[in-house]
C-alpha cells in the first residue's frame, strides 16, 4: 500500500517560514515526479511547486517563485517544501503528491496519482 505522510505543519508568524516533510511508504520518490500543493479555505485545491523526476526541472502553480522551495532526501525516502516571507494568505492544508511519470508540464493537481493526507499551516500573530 502506498502511503504519502506530511509532517512539519503548525502555526507560523507573519513574515516567518516553514519547512515541511513527506515520508513516502510503498514508493520510491526518486522513481517519481512530486510535487506540493494546499487548499486554501474556500478554494480549490492548487499547486505550489513540483520538481520532475527526468530533468529536474521546477514548476509553479501560483506565483511563489523566489520564496518557495522543493527538495527530495533520496536516503530517507522524503520530499522537503521550504516557503519563506509568509502571509496570512499562505494559511492552508498542504499536500505532498507523487506520479510516476517522468515529466509533467504543470503543477496542477489532476496529474499527480499518489497523495497524502495533508498538513495544516496556519500564518497568524
Amino acid at each position: 500500500q502506498v502511503q504519502l505522510v506530511e509532517s512539519g505543519g503548525g502555526l507560523v508568524q507573519p513574515g516567518g517560514s516553514l519547512r515541511l516533510s513527506c515520508t513516502a511508504t510503498g514508493l520510491n520518490l526518486n522513481e517519481h515526479s512530486i510535487g506540493w500543493f494546499r487548499r486554501v479555505p474556500g478554494k480549490e485545491r492548487e499547486g505550489v511547486i513540483c520538481l520532475n523526476k527526468s530533468d529536474g526541472s521546477t514548476t509553479y502553480g501560483i506565483s511563489v517563485k523566489g520564496r518557495v522551495t522543493i527538495s527530495r532526501d533520496n536516503t530517507k525516502n522524503a520530499m522537503y517544501l521550504e516557503m519563506s516571507s509568509l502571509n496570512p494568505d499562505d494559511t492552508a492544508v498542504y499536500y505532498c503528491a507523487a506520479d510516476p511519470a517522468p515529466f509533467i508540464s504543470h503543477c496542477v493537481p489532476l496529474l499527480y496519482d499518489s497523495w497524502g493526507q495533508g498538513t495544516q499551516v496556519t500564518v497568524s500573530s
